[in-house]
């Protein structure tokens, strides 16, 4: 697990809800804490979409929506004057992401061995923090995939020009 402070918070805050930079991951869960208490469950109501419109939006195999489907909705609950008391965020990868970074990395897992692969970002009391984690659905002591996720989180931030520095 890795655990990183994003240091230029107005910076990130406009990349997460004002471009596409995040669209691609899965929103797991929000929890914003401004006035209210906003959570957000992003799993796929299966009932409300038909089978045909699952597939056309690209989402029969998907656990939630994609970020993509739900940001304008998260911008609006935080924009504001006011800075939101707190709120998190759970990000995962894509059944097709998670199969592309298995293969990229050259792990010996499988799809069916990983629940998830996930970004999480809290912010509290000024402090806005990314971990990462993996999920398994099997029993494994080999971390070398968490290992190999953390340097991929690392070069996504850099690539997108993101501040961040280690967490103690």
């Amino acid at each position: 697990m890795l655990a990183l402070k994003l240091t230029d918070i107005k910076d990130f805050m406009n990349k997460l809800l004002r471009s596409d930079i995040f669209d691609h991951f899965l929103l797991q869960e929000a929890d914003i804490l401004t006035g209210a208490s906003f959570v957000i469950d992003g799993h796929i109501n299966k009932d409300f979409y038909s089978s045909e419109e699952l597939e056309a939006l690209g989402l029969a195999d998907h656990k939630a929506l994609p970020f993509s489907m739900l940001r304008t909705q998260c911008f609006d609950l935080i924009k504001g004057k006011k800075t939101p008391s707190s709120f998190k965020f759970i990000f995962l990868l894509s059944p097709d992401n998670l199969s592309r970074t298995l293969a990229s990395v050259q792990s010996g897992y499988t799809v069916s061995d990983i629940s998830g692969m996930f970004l999480n970002l809290r912010y509290q009391n000024q402090l806005l923090l990314l971990t990462t984690g993996v999920s398994y659905t099997i029993f494994s002591t080999d971390k070398s995939l968490e290992a190999e996720w953390d340097k991929l989180v690392r070069r996504f931030l850099t690539q997108h020009e993101i501040a961040f520095e280690e967490a103690v």
